[in-house]
Parts: C-alpha cells; sequence; structure tokens
C-alpha cells in the first residue's frame, strides 16, 4: 500500500493520533481510594458511571490500606472516601490534605458535623474533609424477647442494670458479648458506656491543649475521666453469656440472630450479617444509659467515610470533578441507605430502616458522640486494654498504663 493508503486506512479505522496544533485525545488518570470492604462494588459500579460521563478523566478504584507509605513516598491517591478517625487525622494535622473550604458541600454539612470533626487536631484556616456517610451505633435489641415479656426500653443506668438482672431471673441472657474479638469489646460496651458518661470532645480537646505537658497524676487523666465509667463497664459485662471470652463476632452475629440473647452492642454492620440468619428478626434499638438523667442519652456515631484531597496529588482539578459527583444527593443519600448509614448533609433524608429509626431523633438533634477508640491512635494498643477489662482486668492498673502511654505519645510529638 502507498502512503496515501495507509494514511486513509487509519482515518477509517480511527485510529490516527493527532498531535501538534489543536486538540488533544489526552486522558487524565486520577486514583480513588477506597477500602470498605463491604462497599467496593458499590463504588466500582459508580466510578464506572462517572467515567462514562467523562471524555478527558478515568478514576481507577484502589483498595489498598497502606496510606502512610504512599503520603510517605509523596504518591498518595487524588481523592480518598475513607473512615475519619485518629490514624486518618495525623494526615490533616501536618497539612497533607488540601483545603475544601470553598466547596459548596461543606456548607450543607449538618450542625452536629462541626462538633465530630472537633475532635481530632485540625490544620489551621483548613478544612481538610469533607464528611460523607455517618454511622449510628446503640444497644441492639429482640423485640420479641422485650414484648413477650413486657420489658420496657431503660433510659436511666438503673432501669437498665435492673432490667438485666429481671431478664437473668427469665433466665434469658441480657446481653450477648463476644470479647474474643478485642475490637468489638472496644467498640461496643466500653465506647458506649464512656461515651455515656465522658464529654469525649471536651475530654480530649483537653488533652490536645495541654500536649508535652500531660500529667498522669492531674484531674485532666484518663484515671481521673475513665475509672467510674469503666467500672460500671465491669458491672454491666457481668450480664454476658457465660463463653464470652471465648466467643468472637461471628458467633455473636449468629447467637443473636437465633434469640440467643436480648441485647447485642452492636453497630449497624452487624445487621446485614444477622439477616442472613434471621431475615424476620424484629430488631430495635437504643442508647445505652450511663446516668441517672434522660437528658443525658446519646448515640455513639462514627464518620464512617470522609472525602479528602491530598495537597500532593497533581490532580486537584478531576478529583474535585469525582468528589462533586459522588456528593450529589441521590447518590450520596442512596449509598446511606445501602449501607445502613445516616446522612450528614442538613438535607439529608432520615434513615427508613425500621431497625435504625430510633436512632433518629437522637441525631436529629444532635445527641452524639464518637467512640474514644477512633480517638486514640493505634500505637496504643487501647482495644487490648478494654479487651482485659470486659474480662476482670484491674481498671486501676490498666488507666495507669494508658496514662504513661498517652504521656509518652504527647512528649513524642
Amino acid at each position: 500500500m502507498n502512503r496515501r493508503s495507509v494514511l486513509g486506512s487509519m482515518l477509517a479505522a480511527g485510529t490516527l493520533l493527532v498531535t501538534g496544533c489543536g486538540s488533544t485525545n489526552s486522558t487524565t488518570s486520577i486514583r480513588f481510594n477506597q477500602s470498605k470492604p463491604e462497599v467496593i462494588a458499590h463504588f466500582r459500579t459508580l466510578l464506572d458511571e462517572f467515567n462514562a460521563s467523562k471524555t478527558s478523566i478515568n478514576a481507577v478504584h484502589e483498595v489498598t490500606a497502606g496510606l502512610s507509605a504512599a503520603f510517605a513516598r509523596n504518591d498518595p491517591p487524588d481523592l480518598g472516601c475513607l473512615n475519619y478517625n485518629y490514624e486518618m487525622a495525623r494526615f490533616q494535622e501536618r497539612g497533607a490534605l488540601s483545603d475544601l473550604s470553598d466547596l459548596p458541600q461543606v456548607q450543607m454539612n449538618a450542625p452536629f458535623i462541626a462538633d465530630l470533626l472537633d475532635l481530632y487536631p485540625q490544620y489551621p484556616g483548613r478544612v481538610s474533609v469533607l464528611p460523607y456517610s455517618m454511622m449510628g451505633a446503640a444497644v441492639l435489641y429482640n423485640k420479641d424477647i422485650f414484648e413477650a415479656h413486657s420489658l420496657s426500653i431503660p433510659r436511666r443506668y438503673s432501669e437498665f442494670v435492673a432490667l438485666c438482672k429481671e431478664l437473668k431471673e427469665k433466665k434469658i441472657t441480657p446481653i450477648y458479648s463476644t470479647f474474643k474479638d478485642a475490637w468489638t469489646a472496644s467498640q461496643g460496651l466500653a465506647d458506649y458506656t464512656l461515651g455515656g458518661s465522658v464529654d469525649i470532645n471536651a475530654f480530649f480537646a483537653s488533652l490536645r491543649e495541654i500536649g508535652a505537658d500531660f500529667d498522669p497524676s492531674s484531674d485532666l487523666s484518663f484515671t481521673a475521666a475513665f475509672t467510674e465509667p469503666l467500672l460500671r463497664m465491669q458491672e454491666l459485662a457481668n450480664y454476658s453469656n457465660a463463653d464470652a471470652s471465648s466467643r468472637g463476632y461471628g458467633d455473636g452475629n449468629l447467637a443473636f440472630a437465633k434469640g440467643e440473647a436480648a441485647m447485642y452492642l452492636q453497630g449497624p454492620w452487624a445487621l446485614p450479617e444477622i439477616e442472613k440468619t434471621n431475615p424476620e428478626a424484629a430488631i430495635g434499638t437504643f442508647p445505652l444509659p450511663m446516668t441517672e438523667n434522660p437528658d443525658d442519652l446519646k448515640v455513639r456515631v462514627n464518620l464512617d467515610l470522609a472525602l479528602w484531597i491530598p495537597e500532593a496529588s497533581t490532580h486537584q482539578h478531576e478529583a474535585r470533578q469525582l468528589l462533586d459527583f459522588l456528593c450529589q444527593p441521590e447518590i450520596q443519600n442512596t449509598y446511606n441507605e445501602l449501607a445502613l448509614g445516616f446522612g450528614v448533609r442538613s438535607d439529608s433524608p432520615p434513615a427508613t430502616d425500621p431497625r435504625l429509626v430510633q436512632m433518629q431523633p437522637y441525631i436529629d438533634a444532635g445527641k452524639v458522640y464518637q467512640g474514644v477508640s477512633t480517638a486514640i491512635p493505634r500505637t496504643i494498643p487501647y482495644e487490648n486494654y478494654m479487651q482485659g477489662l470486659v474480662t476482670g482486668g484491674s481498671v486501676e492498673q490498666t488507666l495507669a498504663t494508658l496514662d504513661t502511654d498517652w504521656a509518652r505519645l504527647a512528649q513524642r510529638s
């Protein structure tokens, strides 16, 4: 074939790339990191939809969890959508995340969101993350057992203890616990008892303010603030199944689905697993009362997912387009419904799942707290400390150790 024939064939096949003056066919590839296992498939479908709507951007889904290494190499993803906790806040505090304060979505945050973000140290003058979804956790209870025995939902600590005693007298396990898995003791019973007794935000704000001057022997210490609630936690742990120390998360979901206990201190992530065993399980929720004042009742929450764009990203403009796509109300609301989460925007619709609706009034009123377990860095084995306490360890010795750990961390920071 001669040169004219070759060019004609290439044009007909659409394979000729035009270079030099004029437009180009280049596509910018951006990396989107979202590693929550339960919703990976959902976000991949969303990325396919986004990519189909764009001719110049291609979003690639990353599910790796090694963010520290990526930031250390100055090669983080262009957009992250991860659980917002102390580990994530480390990057925020050091200015590794770009400022999102000019985004219109920031102005749509529900009023209580600012308080949730304040649990962690911020970078001055920046809004570094945009909350995407929130999980609400409370006491899961078997409605059939409560109805069959004419049991009322307790609103005071003394009423909750009385309820547990009554259930034991009726030969019903009050609380199904899974202390074999340390995180279930930490995120469940420990977070509930501490959050229902202590102003978590104020406590950690004071710790940040005092910094390296933290004194384990002062009134501002874990020992001073946490001793009484954790002693009550041990009291409540005694109303667990006798084999709690040898039962794990999967055991708890199965047992509660089969009606082997009246209550279960787990978050909404357990509900799909329970449903697999018993699709007809009648489950409700109520906040664990830790005082004698019903006005103190609050729901444990955590920012399940939050969006952020690193400063090191060379494609921040494109990342913002993907962020804008994901934050469309119809997409964001659909995710919350799928993941059994609560909305974080002021115009978010209320939860409709019957297993969650009893928490909605508390969320609407901003009567929420974040778990202590999300505010302590992984370098401190807090989960294991709480696991030791629910199985009979010394509160005094454990908190003394925690105070020492925090003092060492504060001085190093």
